[in-house]
């Protein structure tokens, strides 16, 4: 067993520390680098960024080997005296290769900026809030209570606004959606300026949700601290006892369905596509959209003692688990039949984070917590190196095409060789090739984790992600046969008889998403032994810091029986057979083109409503307008129409106005100036007093 060395102050403390500091300074030093890079040659603020984020990345580099050997770092400082709150980083194997995952698929993304955005004329707007957004996300890793990270997790919901509605001119070109097209009276063709707002309001009912829990347990148990707050269970009891913790855990996994763009606080995912793609690969692989699996990895096993403990009820787990499990269908239904590539990787997104959400809460459903949390954590890992190569990729497609829709695309691969090969391999570890990518090995142990629980909700939620991931497989080959099979189309026609030539993405840009694209290949070619390796690390972290028992498994028998002994026959079963029926619909529809997919839709009544139903997102964007936003601005509309302009404009101005003036005309009415008039008045309400008081 590795043991796990708390250390209160530590040389490696700074490391953890400037891991989240550096891309704050280097947001703070960029505009500055502006005014005196003129007298300086070489020097730019894309060249700063790149220096900062490099930086950052190293330094949680240099903890990997200690996250290895079981080392944990804890280092405070005071913060609010007044309160007893101290600001503080915690490093240990979970927090150290998150940050490893952001840190480097960060300073990638950040490389690839340099030639998507090249000649942007708001270049340093953009590097600021990048590195800002890099910043926060770290500092949700590092942190050591609950306060800080909300810290770190408004920072990224301000960084993300700013850069979803980056392009805030709102020219049509940087619109997602068709124009024109309406649901339920709504319009589906959004501005960035929209976008974003739609983006910071949705995240933000999260937000208050997790600001919530966290208050009602600081109530209780007067701390933030993670460590605190597991060393120290009372607060815990007392919760129980009065019916409040599984609610204040459920807000807190608010804070996760809002960042994570889980159901129900989904929308908002697809329109984030307005920012330049670079955003879209930094929000939806290694930062934002990750911050709330993030956090439920953070808080699930210190639920999970209490649970072991009889303080905690599992209905938080099985929430998790579902929420997980509805989202990674309804959005993998919806990349199906979206036209626009990044609106296809982004349901991709949401889908695939269901995917981790679900392996997180079966893990608290089932005895073996360990298999649950290193599947989901381990895809998170897989998920963030393929599809941050993916969006880059798409980003590439769009640079050069000049259109986000697939329709708009066709034939590419002959012209955008290494794009195209780079794409496969992201595309296959999405749809979760057996044995060479990161992906199936990932999903693989998903599906046995789930299958294994021993839950009550085992086998509906494992059917709901073998269906999934057959759906997955499908809009994957459906987005490559698109873009790279068949012939141009009629706008890259129309381009190059126009002069315009197709040629492969600049070095800058293909070189990240081609590293990345490789390794999901290289690392999954030792997959199994990958998430073996994890498997270990976190089975002595969740043993050696919450006292998670994982029962002891003799595996001298099975070492005999081969290298995919250690696999459920029947996830890895459900895992060939997704891959292949919907890799083979995929290619009988949009590779071979054997059949054509328009005809198909139109030829059964029920395949074309079924068609439009998902292209209209169920409807719940639509809802949610009318709900959320119509409903209201027509009550407000008919309060200020039927009560503040009826009511109080004409009953009470009008009204009050006139009663003025027929009360001032009575009291005119007595001002006669004769004085025998005001005695006898005087004398009748003497007499009236008098009677008053003898009767």
């Amino acid at each position: 067993m590795v043991s796990i060395d708390t250390v209160a102050s530590d040389p490696n403390g700074i490391y953890v520390w400037l891991i989240w500091l550096l891309p704050f300074i280097g947001a703070l030093i960029i505009p500055g680098v502006v005014r005196i890079s003129k007298y300086v040659p070489g020097l730019t603020t894309g060249r700063v960024a790149i220096a900062f984020a490099a930086m950052s990345a190293v330094s949680a580099g240099s903890l990997f080997l200690g996250a290895l050997d079981g080392i944990e770092i804890h280092d405070q400082i005071t913060w609010i005296s007044a309160l007893g709150l101290k600001a503080g980083v915690l490093a240990d194997p979970l927090s150290i290769i998150m940050a490893n995952v952001v840190g480097w698929i960060s300073f990638l993304i950040i490389c690839y900026s340099t030639g998507y955005m090249k000649g942007d004329k708001d270049i340093t707007r953009f590097w600021f809030w990048m590195m800002f957004f890099i910043g926060s996300m770290q500092l949700i890793v590092l942190s050591d209570n609950l306060l800080q990270i909300f810290f770190g997790w408004e920072g990224v919901g301000l960084a993300s606004y700013a850069l979803i509605s980056f392009w805030y001119r709102d020219k049509a070109k940087d619109h997602v959606g068709k124009e024109g097209r309406t649901a339920l009276g709504i319009m589906e063709y959004y501005s960035p300026t929209h976008s974003g707002m739609k983006a910071f309001i949705m995240t933000k009912v999260g937000d208050i949700m997790m600001l919530a829990g966290m208050f009602m347990i600081f109530a209780f148990a007067g701390t933030f601290g993670l460590k605190e707050l597991l060393y120290e269970t009372s607060w815990a009891v007392e919760m129980s006892a009065q019916s409040l913790l599984v609610p204040a855990a459920v807000l807190l996994f608010g804070g996760a369905v809002g960042k994570s763009a889980q159901f129900p606080l989904n929308e908002w995912l697809l329109e984030a596509m307005t920012g330049p793609t670079a955003v879209s690969a930094l929000i939806h692989a290694a930062t934002m959209v990750k911050a709330g699996v993030f956090l439920v990895a953070r808080l699930g096993p210190l639920f999970f003692a209490l649970g072991a403990a009889g303080i905690m009820a599992d209905q938080f787990f099985e929430i998790i688990a579902w929420v997980g499990a509805i989202t990674a269908l309804l959005l993998a239904t919806q990349g199906m039949v979206n036209p626009e590539i990044k609106k296809v990787l982004a349901y991709s997104t949401g889908s695939q984070i269901g995917y981790m959400m679900m392996a997180l809460g079966v893990a608290g459903l089932s005895t073996q917590y360990v298999d649950g949390y290193t599947a989901g954590f381990f895809h998170l890992i897989s998920h963030a190196m393929f599809k941050a190569s993916l969006f880059m990729a798409a980003g590439s497609l769009l640079h050069v095409v000049g259109s986000r829709f697939m329709t708009d695309m066709g034939g590419l691969r002959k012209q955008m060789r290494k794009t195209y090969a780079f794409m496969w391999a992201a595309g296959l570890a999405l749809m979760g090739a057996p044995f060479i990518t990161t992906g199936f090995w990932s999903k693989d142990a998903i599906f046995a984790a789930v299958y294994e629980s021993g839950s009550g909700w085992a086998l509906p939620i494992f059917i709901i992600a073998v269906l999934t991931a057959v759906i997955t497989a499908f809009y994957t080959t459906r987005m490559i046969g698109m873009v790279f099979f068949g012939k141009n189309s009629k706008h890259i026609e129309k381009m190059e008889s126009e002069g315009h030539h197709i040629h492969e993405a600049p070095l800058s840009m293909w070189i990240p998403y081609g590293i990345l694209a490789v390794l999901t290949i290289g690392i999954g070619v030792i997959g199994l032994s990958a998430e073996e390796g994890i498997h270990h690390l976190f089975t002595d972290y969740l043993e050696e810091s919450f006292g998670i028992h994982t029962p002891h498994i003799d595996l001298e028998h099975s070492e005999t029986l081969g290298f995919l002994s250690g696999l459920n026959p029947v996830a890895l079963g459900s895992s060939l057979v997704a891959f292949s029926v919907g890799f083979g619909l995929g290619y009988i529809f949009y590779i071979g083109r054997w059949i054509d997919p328009a005809k198909f839709i139109n030829s059964n009544i029920f395949f074309y409503a079924l068609h439009k139903l998902i292209l209209n997102r169920y409807y719940l964007n639509s809802m949610i307008y009318w709900s959320f936003v119509i409903a209201p601005l027509w009550l407000a509309r008919g309060l200020y129409r039927y009560f503040e302009r009826t009511a109080i404009d004409t009953g009470m101005n009008i009204g009050f106005e006139r009663a003025i003036g027929w009360g001032a005309k009575v009291v005119q009415g007595t001002q006669t100036g004769v004085a025998q008039s005001y005695l006898y008045v005087f004398g009748a309400g003497v007499l009236f007093v008098v009677l008053i008081l003898f009767i």
